[in-house]
């Protein structure tokens, strides 16, 4: 490909030109160069990261085996394969997009397109879903050729602590929740049970184990049987006491929704796990569900550095450029503007507490919007947003404000806040992706006013307010542009990089500034005592803020320490996972080469072989004397597995290759019936077996994996490296697997 690259580029862009009437600057061909040799470009805002993408997505997919453009919500992914589809379509490409609510047949379509725009969710579940079903016809996703990961950081980097995860119900029985929570209210707090509420931690006293036995009917609650009900009773008193309705959860058509502790919102489709969804649904009375189990999991990490080649593309990447190389391989280059920035980004300002430094932005704010000049507000939560809000209704100040709430929405309202006197409230990362316009974007208001781009009024529309927006432009230009306020330092750098990015694009006008308070999370987990005192040494007054280089840095050094924790999770949660993830492949390999296998014959008769032998080795080894033998076990394995014994008085005088010859021959005969009976199904029969098997073992082992990797940092006391043991623990687990599936198929 790389040979095709100059006059590959050369016809995108001349194609650009004819069908977007855009011209992709030098920079933005840089940026083209950078992401086809499977690095991130750095790229600030307001470059043309989409109009980039066009070059290397249009070389790679001449090769016929597709690129994939991977963007944050289903929002972009549909904007992006609309306007960008004009040029991929003149060009003689075609282009597919991969959203939530589509049908298999809608996404194999999709994926068989040269271009394919979707989510990271979206990629991720098929790759998942793909490798649970039984037919390869039904198979929608193609071999992972070649990815753009758009706005990487957020996607490789802050979402990749997050697995992706199937689950579906396990078989265990629900009784036992209803049993047990006849007996909570029996039970007295401080005589039959101590509670920390701090730590959400219950246990029971001596009085409370007697009760309990005597209630249950059980002789010892801790006997290895039973200490399966001893957690359930935690949790149901953990139920009744920690977790309080319309606090914590409320009862909604017959079922429990969690409530976010930190949001307030409901968050229908989540559940408690452990058993603690299900006490609180005994304890509550509506239906108990059963416990859901893993079906399938993966994470991001490992999904996408299953791409033959992956690249990305952001404003902010350089600050993880040392993950990025560890984790995913990644060089992180940082692509020129295409005019110098002129943005002014001033010190932050520190002031003693929350309400004296809400005040100070409220008069900021009425301040640019007497003279005409547009806001940008970044807020770090949705509770500050409306706090902020709040402040501004007060001084009767218009506004709007933008919580994760409305995607749709979301990329207009961020769309038009570079127009005159326009004031704009977000969370940081709203609207990422879109570009802010000074003056306004004309497209936009005439979509307002006249929905069909077809028809003739659309023209005139986008004309009166092309003018329009030409004019505010000035007017904003001259009143200093965008003026950015962020409310509060976010744990990561690039996340304040990126809203201080919004302003000044293409060489614009703009002003950037932080209001910090001492209160503010930031500040108070890392050092904000020691500033506390310098203010009351120096009895700075309560509205008066500091401002000054030292405080800028000492923040900037909390913020590296936090990206360090961060990181150091990530690469912990990689550990784990990369052991998973070798399995994974084996497994999802051996189930592809079940589907492409034409000989499921040979595959069957290895399977014998291997199993004949393993047995036979086990307790007829071929090196032991006669006496190490063991006959009786043999006879009751050959049953077990093939359903044939040995006879019993012969098989005493056999040699080993007697034994050996008579297994042999009893297995093929099974074999051969098995065939007869089969007829012309056996194939079929053979390959839904296998694949069955391998799907209930591989769940089981899922579920013990979980479990083992619960209690594994608990070995770190016996001075061993938890990573280690859990490598090696998990690895006899999979070989016991494997031989299960063999065992179980056969």
């Amino acid at each position: 490909l790389d040979s095709l690259r100059p006059e590959a580029f050369a016809v995108c862009r001349e194609a650009s030109v004819r069908v977007l009437g855009m011209r992709h600057y030098d920079v933005q061909m840089i940026g083209g160069i950078v992401l086809n040799q499977g690095s991130i470009a750095e790229m600030r805002t307001g470059e043309g990261k989409t109009l980039v993408a066009t070059l290397p997505s249009y070389l790679n997919a001449l090769s016929g085996k597709g690129s994939h453009l991977v963007t944050v919500n289903d929002y972009l992914a549909t904007r992006d394969a609309e306007w960008m589809g004009q040029l991929y379509n003149w060009l003689g490409l075609s282009i597919g997009t991969i959203v939530h609510n589509l049908s298999d047949e809608e996404r194999q379509k999709s994926y068989n397109s040269d271009i394919v725009y979707g989510t990271n969710n979206e990629f991720g579940f098929d790759y998942l879903r793909d490798n649970m079903k039984f037919d390869q016809n039904e198979f929608v996703q193609r071999e992972l050729n070649f990815a753009i990961v758009d706005e990487c950081d957020s996607i490789l980097i802050d979402e990749a602590r997050t697995p992706l995860i199937i689950s579906g119900p396990s078989e265990d029985s629900t009784d036992k929740y209803h049993d047990i929570n006849k007996i909570i209210p029996h039970l007295k707090r401080d005589l039959d049970f101590t509670m920390e509420e701090k730590s959400k931690t219950v246990s029971l006293t001596e009085e409370g184990n007697t009760k309990v036995e005597k209630l249950l009917g059980v002789e010892n609650v801790y006997d290895i049987s039973t200490i399966g009900l001893l957690h359930h009773i935690y949790q149901g008193l953990k139920a009744y006491h920690l977790f309080h309705k319309d606090k914590d959860y409320m009862v909604m058509n017959n079922e429990i929704v969690i409530v976010d502790e930190f949001t307030g919102r409901l968050m229908s489709g989540r559940r408690w796990s452990d058993g603690l969804h299900q006490a609180v649904e005994a304890k509550e009375g509506v239906p108990v569900r059963s416990e859901n189990q893993t079906l399938a999991t993966i994470t991001f990490q490992n999904f996408f550095r299953m791409y033959n080649k992956l690249s990305g593309m952001t404003g902010t990447a350089e600050t993880e450029s040392l993950e990025f190389k560890k984790i995913y391989d990644l060089d992180v280059l940082v692509i020129p503007t295409n005019k110098p920035i002129a943005r002014i980004d001033q010190n932050d300002l520190i002031y003693k507490n929350n309400p004296q430094k809400y005040k100070a932005i409220a008069k900021d704010i009425k301040k640019r919007h007497k003279i005409g000049q547009p806001v940008l507000v970044g807020t770090v939560s949705i509770e500050r947003s409306e706090a902020i809000s709040d402040s501004l209704k007060e001084e009767s100040i218009p506004h709007n404000v933008l919580n994760a709430k409305h995607h749709e929405k979301e990329a207009d309202i961020v769309a038009q806040a570079g127009r005159k006197g326009a004031i704009t409230i977000a969370t940081n990362m709203a609207g990422r992706g879109t570009d802010i316009m000074l003056g306004g974007n004309p497209e936009a208001l005439a979509r307002n006013e006249v929905s069909d781009v077809a028809d003739p009024q659309f023209e005139k529309t986008l004309e009166k307010y092309s003018r329009q927006c030409l004019q505010e432009k000035e007017e904003v230009k001259s009143a200093g542009g965008l003026y950015i306020i962020g409310t509060e330092r976010h744990e990561a750098r690039r996340v304040d990089n990126q809203l201080r990015g919004r302003s000044g694009r293409q060489g614009d006008p703009g002003e950037s500034r932080f209001y910090l308070s001492l209160e503010d999370d930031l500040m108070r987990i890392f050092g904000g005592e020691r500033m506390q005192n310098i203010m009351t040494t120096l009895k700075v007054p309560e509205d008066e803020p500091i401002e000054h280089r030292m405080v800028s840095r000492a923040i900037e050094k909390s913020q590296k320490k936090v990206e360090a924790q961060n990181f150091d999770i990530r690469k912990h949660l990689l550990e784990y996972d990369d052991v998973m993830n070798q399995q994974r492949n084996i497994v999802y390999s051996l189930r592809s080469e079940i589907f492409k296998s034409e000989d499921l014959d040979k595959s069957y008769k290895e399977l014998l072989g291997d199993l004949s032998s393993e047995i036979l080795d086990r307790y007829v080894p071929e090196d032991a004397k006669r006496e190490k033998w063991d006959l009786e076990a043999l006879s009751v394995a050959l049953n077990k597995q093939f359903g044939f014994s040995l006879p019993e008085n012969e098989a005493e005088v056999w040699s080993a290759h007697q034994i050996n010859e008579f297994v042999i021959k009893n297995v093929r005969v099974k074999y051969e019936d098995q065939e007869k009976h089969l007829a012309e199904l056996k194939d079929e029969v053979m390959r839904m077996i296998y694949l069955q098997t391998i799907d209930l073992q591989w769940k089981d082992h899922l579920k013990s994996v979980d479990q083992l990797k619960e209690g594994i940092n608990l070995r770190a006391y016996a001075q061993k490296d938890p990573v280690i043991e859990y490598k090696k623990e998990a690895f006899n687990a999979f070989e016991e697997m494997l031989y299960q599936i063999k065992a179980e198929t056969i």
